[in-house]
């Protein structure tokens, strides 16, 4: 049998010449972070899913965010003893007004630089990923 699949977007703004990651808290079991992910819909394509779940989870709309297509990874692990596949991509944040607004399924979110960022991934292959991206981020200028 397959596993679930989720994709979903590491998001980050350039604020007072910072880089700064989007991690959200959330609001059951260990209560860890991560960015904006989530399952895919019956039919549905991995990158529609990513745009689908942040405007759920986090209220920032695909016009807010410019994606980086070919700046993408993809974590396999088991959650409770099943196999589960994340596909994430790289966005940035570009409408400086677009405000994050929680839903139900996350009790905080943060804005952090890499370092404190790295402290708040509780998995391995998060804080990978996350070192993955920015480099990438500062590859771009």
């Amino acid at each position: 049998m397959a596993g679930k699949i989720a994709s979903g977007f590491v998001i980050f703004r350039k604020h007072s010449e910072k880089i700064e990651y989007l991690l959200l808290q959330t609001s059951y079991g260990i209560q860890h972070w991560t960015p904006p992910k989530g399952h895919l819909d019956p039919g549905e394509s991995e990158l529609k899913a990513a745009f689908r779940e942040t405007m759920e989870e986090s209220g920032l709309l695909k016009e807010d965010l410019k994606v980086y297509e070919d700046c993408k990874k993809v974590l396999n692990y088991e959650v409770k003893g099943k196999p589960k596949t994340v596909y994430y991509w790289l966005a940035e944040l570009i409408n400086p007004r677009a405000e994050v607004k929680l839903s139900d399924e996350h009790q905080d979110f943060k804005w952090l630089e890499i370092e404190e960022a790295m402290k708040y991934a509780d998995y391995k292959d998060m804080r990978e990923l996350l070192l993955d991206f920015e480099k990438y981020v500062k590859s771009l200028k």
